[in-house]
């Protein structure tokens, strides 16, 4: 964006470089603050030092408090050197340009400050995943130490206070007590394991034969339905080729069909889960429902962050429902949930094939 209160000076400049960048001028420093709230995107702003109602230095100075991220340079005469040096001093500017200036010097300047203004934003993308990173990092170590020491913990207690006992029901009881402390261990440490594989894996994409994988997936949850009385009812339909990431797609099935089978009523009698695939125009849909506790709808919008749970009712990581989002989102899909506390409830998750990838 070029700004100056020269009429003249705006349409040469504009016709000079209109065929080398998107050119945007303006007669004065409200049309420039119009084009900067229109188009986020300036990378460079040029601007005359010298206007009727104020200087280039100091709409500088004033629009780097509300848009930062343009490089901004000051076109000025011999006389105005002063306010230049304060203005750099000040960062207000990335450099100056001397009149009379040349097409040359223009073309110049816009390069290296649009090389730089390209660099900083990758710096700043940058910054903010590292922060992000390092975020989560702290969360999981305190998981870690917390969510693997704790069924330790469990576990050998259970075990000082069976070496005190004789009477076999008080045995069993502790039994139980260390079988749910494994348990739990044994899902953090599988979800751990999914995690790393969805951050350091590459994807690879193939041809995803839904039947099998359905097939395979009821072969292990059958076992789980007739020990807890759970009906597990499955449906695929695919008569077209589906491409993704088969490793992705199961952390993604899985972890719902577990989910669905641990949080149902303890005592009902009519608990089922069903999954129901279909794949339609390159799109695969799977609706995975139940009915059992259900979410409050305080907890919906933060289930899928990592380590948090809505209950405490069953062991768990908090870790699935993180996986699952982060899996999703990698393959381009969507998940939507719908939950009634106490009625169930019903997770919508939809990917595109991936068949058109190089």
């Amino acid at each position: 964006m070029y700004i100056d209160d020269e009429q003249n000076n705006l349409v040469g400049f504009k016709a000079t470089f209109r065929f080398d960048y998107n050119i945007l001028i303006a007669i004065d420093t409200a049309q420039a603050y119009s084009h900067l709230k229109s188009h986020p995107d300036i990378s460079v702003i040029l601007c005359d030092q010298r206007m009727p109602e104020t200087t280039g230095s100091l709409f500088f100075e004033e629009m780097r408090e509300r848009y930062p991220d343009p490089v901004r340079m000051l076109i000025t005469g011999y006389s105005d050197i002063e306010s230049v040096i304060d203005a750099v001093n000040k960062g207000h500017i990335y450099r100056y340009i001397k009149k009379p200036w040349t097409d040359a010097d223009i073309r110049s300047a816009i390069e290296e400050g649009n090389k730089y203004y390209v660099t900083t934003s990758m710096l700043a993308v940058k910054n903010k995943e590292l922060q992000a990173a390092y975020d989560e990092l702290g969360k999981f170590t305190y998981s870690v130490t917390h969510d693997l020491r704790g069924p330790l913990l469990s576990v050998i207690g259970a075990i000082d206070l069976a070496k005190t006992m004789d009477e076999l029901t008080e045995i069993r009881s502790l039994l139980n007590m260390m079988d749910d402390a494994v348990k739990k261990l044994d899902e953090f440490i599988r979800n751990t394991h999914e995690y790393y594989n969805l951050k350091r894996g590459k994807l690879i994409f193939e041809k995803i034969d839904f039947k099998k994988m359905m097939a395979d997936a009821s072969a292990i949850f059958n076992i789980a339905g007739r020990m807890d009385n759970v009906k597990f009812i499955a449906n695929v339909s695919q008569n077209e080729d589906f491409i993704s990431d088969e490793n992705s797609i199961k952390i993604i099935m899985n972890n719902l069909f577990s989910n669905a089978f641990k949080f149902q009523k303890k005592n009902a009698t009519d608990k089922f889960v069903s999954a129901d695939i279909s794949i339609n125009n390159g799109t695969a849909d799977i609706i995975v429902k139940d009915n059992g506790i259900g979410i409050d709808d305080s907890h919906i919008e933060k289930i899928f962050a990592m380590f948090y749970r809505a209950t405490s009712d069953e062991p768990g990581s908090g870790f699935g429902l993180y996986n699952v989002k982060d899996a999703i989102t990698r393959l381009g899909g969507t998940i939507k949930v719908k939950s009634i506390l106490n009625e169930g409830t019903t997770f919508n998750v939809s990917l595109p094939s991936k068949v058109n990838e190089p």
